[in-house]
C-alpha cells in the first residue's frame, strides 16, 4: 500500500522525522510517501496557522490522493481532517486522532504532553472535536522557548519526560500521548524513564492507516463525510478546483 504522510508544517526537518517515525513501524511492503507544505509557517500553533496548514493538506490531497491507498495529516492538531474527509475517496486519519484513539486502547484515560504552551488551547479543541474530552485528564506543556523546531525534541527531552511523569503522577494519566509532529522517535528514548504506555503518533497513524487501507471501507455517501455537491470556485490551485468541481469523478 502506498501512503501519504503529509505535514502541513514547512519544516522539511520535520518531515523527515515522521517519516522515520513511521517507517519504524511499518509493514513489509507499505510505502510512505512523504509530503511538506510548500507554503505556512514552520510549525502550526494557533487557529489561524490551522487554517492555512488545512488548505496546504487540502491542496496537496488534490495533486497526490489518485496515486495514494490512505493519507495521515501529519499535525497534531489535525489541520483539514474534516474537510480531506469530505473531499476525498481514500481514508485520511489525523495524527492527534490517531494518538488518542490508541491510547484509549491502552488504558481509561490518557494525557497529553507537548513542548510549548502556545499549542494548549487549540489541542483542547482538537480532543473536543474528536470527542475525547472524558478520556483526556491533562494537557501539559512545556512553558520555556526552544532554539529549532527540528530539534526541540532532543533539547528539551529530559522535561518532557518529567513532564509525562508529572501528567502520571499528578493527573492519573494511564497512558501519555507525546503531541507534535517534531516529537516523533522521542517515545522510544523516554519509555523506560515513565511507567505508562507513551504513544508516538506518528507510530500509530502509520498503523492506524494500514488497518483501514487493509480493511477496503466504501467512501461514505451519506451522513457528516459524504462528498459536498460540485461547486465552481477562484483563485484556488487548478487540481483542489477541480476537485471541488467533481471534474474528476467519472
Amino acid at each position: 500500500m502506498r501512503i501519504l504522510l503529509i505535514n502541513p508544517n514547512t519544516s522539511s526537518g520535520v518531515t523527515a522525522r515522521l517519516h522515520a517515525a513511521a517507517a519504524n513501524v511499518a509493514a513489509p511492503g507499505t510505502e510512505i510517501v512523504p509530503v511538506t507544505a510548500s507554503k505556512g509557517v514552520p510549525y502550526i500553533s494557533t487557529r489561524a496557522e490551522e487554517i492555512v496548514g488545512g488548505h496546504a493538506v487540502l491542496e496537496i490531497l488534490s495533486e497526490e490522493s489518485t496515486q495514494a491507498d490512505g493519507a495521515i495529516i501529519a499535525a497534531f492538531g489535525d489541520p483539514g481532517l474534516g474537510g480531506a474527509r469530505e473531499l476525498f475517496d481514500i481514508p485520511v486519519v489525523g495524527l492527534a486522532e490517531a494518538g488518542m484513539a490508541t491510547a484509549t486502547m491502552l488504558g481509561r484515560n490518557f494525557s497529553i504532553v507537548t513542548f510549548a504552551t502556545s499549542l494548549g488551547s487549540w489541542y483542547q479543541e482538537c480532543v473536543d472535536w474528536h470527542k475525547f474530552s472524558s478520556r483526556c485528564v491533562s494537557i501539559r506543556a512545556l512553558d520555556k522557548p526552544f532554539k529549532s523546531i527540528d530539534d526541540v525534541s532532543e533539547e528539551k527531552e529530559d522535561l518532557l519526560a518529567e513532564l509525562a511523569n508529572t501528567a502520571v503522577s499528578e493527573d492519573g494519566a494511564d497512558v501519555v500521548v507525546l503531541a507534535g509532529a517534531p516529537l516523533a522517535l522521542l517515545a522510544s528514548r523516554i519509555r523506560d524513564r515513565v511507567p505508562v504506555p507513551l504513544v508516538d503518533c506518528a507510530e500509530a497513524a502509520i498503523k492506524q492507516m494500514e488497518l483501514l487501507v487493509t480493511l477496503k471501507f466504501r467512501k461514505a455517501a451519506a451522513g457528516n463525510f459524504r462528498r459536498p455537491v460540485a461547486k465552481s470556485s477562484l483563485g484556488l490551485s487548478a487540481s483542489l478546483s477541480a476537485r471541488l468541481a467533481h471534474q474528476d469523478v467519472s
